[in-house]
C-alpha cells in the first residue's frame, strides 16, 4: 500500500453541480478543464492538481475515497466539510 498518492479534484458546493460534471467527465470531458471551469478552491489553476499527500494530511472523508481509488479512477461526489468533490487518482 503505497504512503502517498497523488489526486487532482473538483470542489464545488452542489451535489446536483458535482453529478452533472461527474457525467460530463464519465462522457469524455477533460478532468483539468473541468476543474479550472468548476473548482471552488486555488487548485483549479493547476487544474485540480493537488499533488502528492499522505494519510492524515486531508479531511477523513476525502482521504479515505481517494486511497480507495486505482490511479486513473475517479470517484463519485465525496462529501465533505467543504462541499462535494470529485477526486481523480493521478499516481
Amino acid at each position: 500500500m503505497p504512503t502517498k498518492i497523488r489526486c487532482s479534484h473538483i470542489l464545488v458546493e452542489k451535489q446536483s453541480l458535482a453529478n452533472e460534471i461527474l457525467e460530463k467527465i464519465r462522457n469524455g470531458g477533460s478532468f483539468a478543464a473541468l476543474a479550472e471551469e468548476y473548482s471552488m478552491d486555488g487548485s483549479r489553476k493547476r487544474g485540480g492538481d493537488l499533488g502528492f499527500f499522505g494519510r492524515g494530511e486531508m479531511v477523513k472523508e476525502f482521504e479515505n475515497a481517494a486511497f480507495a481509488l486505482n490511479v486513473g479512477d475517479v470517484s463519485s461526489p465525496v462529501k465533505t466539510q467543504f462541499g462535494y468533490h470529485i477526486i481523480k487518482r493521478t499516481a
